[in-house]
This record gives structure tokens, C-alpha cells and sequence, in this order.
């Protein structure tokens, strides 16, 4: 079996409510998506999905994503795509770093191995949990009110689970933390991401205010340097996503013990191939996981589940699906929705889900 044509999309998705990151610092109305298709000769397509979020939040872009398929395409074209290792050392040949650019190649070549072994990713990976996963929400709010409101609407959905974001203002974190911690019901699973939004001496102020309440925090600082330098000063438990890149960043995370839960983004690792190394050295070292999609449609959404479904349930926190923030669904209603604030694995082989063509459009580009 051999990639034969690889095909690329690019769909505004919008946003049901604007959304504010790290306290009001950043503001999303709508995401770039770019959907890849690839075909091989053996009849069998694959779909991936790679959505940032947004051009301004880390180092990753949609229209570098389509950039970097165009470059990697010559280099993929003719690989059998169920041999994933080979797909992943021909895209890190042709082009270094640039992980977000390859998570949907990867994505859409984990699609075609399942469907031709007839299993869901998550089982040809080794894994398959049927456990529902939770959902956490996100809570992009500014204000105490605002984020009152926003976890409510959470949780007339079923969500218990929630990312609140702070960061940018010691005292109003602090305020706000103490609201959302005296309103909590009783079961509910909360962290407070702060998206790097705060300097050393303002994690420490908010994390000491807040130390009495056993809250967790996710990336507390800009950079492993930061987390580490203020580690030893606070006791509070602490999750890394946006410092989580790379395997290298994975091996030092566990061997310095700078968190107790990694926050894996795949598109931001550059898929399921690398993001399951980062797994491996996680259960290694007793570190818990949420998983999640950078952004995006119920595809990215079930790649999350996938992988998750391959984590023992209980070092398995949740996933994040950004289907519910959308206003535009591009599989009409299919695949993994919520149930409860659950998400539940599909039983089709593959990824077990492909979007409405007629909601892409036309490709940007074809490569064959």
C-alpha cells in the first residue's frame, strides 16, 4: 500500500463565545483549521485535522501548517502509511521541528493503518479502555461573574471537569480562585491553567495565597526554567502542557520532577506517534495525563480519545473536546459528542469518523 494523493483544506471554524486566555491577555473569535486527506492505491483515505489556536498563542499557525505539508509532501508521497515510523522519519527529514505542521500526516496515516486492520486506533495502539472519558470544559473568562457564567453553561452540558484560566493579575486570581473554589460542587475535578501568563514572583504570590486550598495549577510559568526555579517554594500540585513539545521535554519533566500531570496536546507534540512516547515516560514515572487537541472539530477530538483510551483509567484525568465551543460542525452530528460531560470511543476501525467534504470546499492544495 502506497500514499498516492494528499489533499488539503482550510475551514474557518468560529466560535460560539469569544474567548479569553490568561485573564483577558489573549482574545479568539474563530480558529484556523486545515483538514488533510490522504488517499492511497490501495482505495483505502485517511483523514487528519491540525487546528492551533490561533496564530498568537504559541508557535504554531494554520497557514504554517499547509506551508509545511507542501514541503513534506514529496517526502510522504509512495510511503506506506501503515508503517508510521517511516512516515514520521521522512517528515522530520524534509523538515525539522515544525511538529503541529505533521500531526494531521500522522493523524490521517494512523486512520489508514486502523482501517486496514480492521480496529480503532486506540486498539492497534495497543489500548482501547471503554471507560467514557470526562470532558473538561474551558473557561476563558475575565471576571468572577464572567466565570460563574461560563462554568455554569458547562454544566448544564454534564461537565465536571473544568481548565478555569487566570493569570495576569495576582489579586484577581487569587479572588477568583477562592470563588470558584467556594462554589464548587461536590465531585468536581478544576485546574487553573495560567497559559504562562505569570512571572516567578506572581505564581509564587498567587500559589502561597491559595496554598490552604490544594489547588492545581498548569503551567505556572513561561518556561521548564521557571517551573523549576519556583518548585521547591510552594506545595501546590503543578500540570505542563505548553513546555510539553518534545520528547526531550517529557525525559526532564519526569527526571526533575518539575509536575505531577502532563497536559499532552497533540497537535502540538506533532500527533499520536510522538505523543505516545511522552505517555510511556509518564506511566514510567507515575505522572497522571489530560489529553487534548490543540483546538478544532470532533476529529481532533477523537484523536484526543484515542490516545486517551490507551492510558489506564485512573492516571487518565480527561480530555478537552472543542466541539461545544463551535458554531460550525464540519461531520454533521457523527463521531464522539458529548454524553454527560463524557466522551466515548468509536467501535469503527480507523479513527472511526470522516468529515462532510461538501463542508470543506475545495482543496488548497493537491499533492499527488
Amino acid at each position: 500500500m502506497k500514499i498516492s494523493r494528499i489533499s488539503v483544506y482550510h475551514v474557518d471554524l468560529p466560535l460560539e463565545h469569544p474567548y479569553w486566555l490568561s485573564g483577558g491577555r489573549l482574545k479568539f473569535e474563530v480558529l484556523d483549521a486545515t483538514f488533510v486527506k490522504i488517499e492511497t492505491d490501495a482505495g483505502l483515505t485517511g483523514w487528519g485535522e491540525g487546528t492551533p489556536w490561533g496564530h498568537t498563542y504559541v508557535p504554531a499557525h494554520g497557514p504554517g501548517i499547509r506551508a509545511g505539508i507542501e514541503t513534506m509532501a514529496p517526502f510522504v508521497l509512495g510511503l506506506d502509511p501503515r508503517r508510521v515510523l517511516e512516515v514520521e522519519r521522512a517528515m522530520d527529514h524534509a523538515l525539522p521541528g515544525h511538529l503541529y505542521a505533521k500531526s494531521p500526516i500522522d493523524m490521517a496515516c494512523w486512520d489508514i493503518s486502523g482501517q486496514a486492520a480492521g480496529l480503532p486506533i486506540a486498539d492497534l495502539m495497543g489500548g482501547g479502555s471503554r471507560s467514557p472519558a470526562p470532558i473538561a470544559s474551558s473557561v476563558g473568562a475575565k471576571t468572577i461573574e464572567e466565570t460563574r457564567a461560563v462554568m455554569d453553561r458547562y454544566r448544564d452540558r454534564g461537565y465536571w471537569v473544568h481548565s478555569v484560566k487566570v493569570g495576569g493579575d495576582v489579586d484577581r486570581d487569587i479572588e477568583r480562585i477562592r470563588d470558584v473554589e467556594a462554589h464548587r460542587p461536590a465531585g468536581e475535578r478544576i485546574l487553573y491553567d495560567v497559559n504562562r501568563a505569570w512571572t516567578r514572583q506572581q505564581a509564587l504570590r498567587v500559589m502561597k495565597a491559595t496554598e490552604d486550598l490544594g489547588v492545581m495549577f498548569e503551567q505556572p510559568g513561561e518556561t521548564l526554567d521557571d517551573i523549576a526555579a519556583i518548585r521547591a517554594l510552594h506545595s501546590a500540585p503543578v500540570s505542563v502542557d505548553e513546555s510539553l513539545v518534545t520528547l526531550q521535554d517529557a525525559a526532564r519533566i519526569a527526571r526533575d520532577g518539575l509536575a505531577e500531570v502532563f497536559g499532552i496536546k497533540l497537535n502540538r507534540v506533532g500527533g499520536l506517534t510522538k505523543a505516545a512516547r511522552m505517555r510511556d515516560i509518564a506511566l514510567a514515572h507515575g505522572i497522571d495525563m489530560y489529553v487534548m487537541a490543540t483546538g478544532g472539530s470532533v476529529l481532533a477530538d477523537t484523536e484526543a480519545l484515542h490516545l486517551a483510551a490507551t492510558i489506564p483509567d485512573h492516571n487518565r484525568l480527561g480530555v478537552w473536546a472543542c466541539q461545544d465551543m463551535l458554531t460550525l460542525d464540519v461531520a454533521g452530528g457523527r463521531g464522539p459528542r458529548n454524553r454527560q460531560g463524557h466522551l466515548e470511543l468509536p467501535e469503527a476501525p480507523g479513527l472511526g469518523l470522516a468529515p462532510d467534504e461538501d463542508a470543506l470546499g475545495d482543496p488548497k492544495a493537491v499533492y499527488q
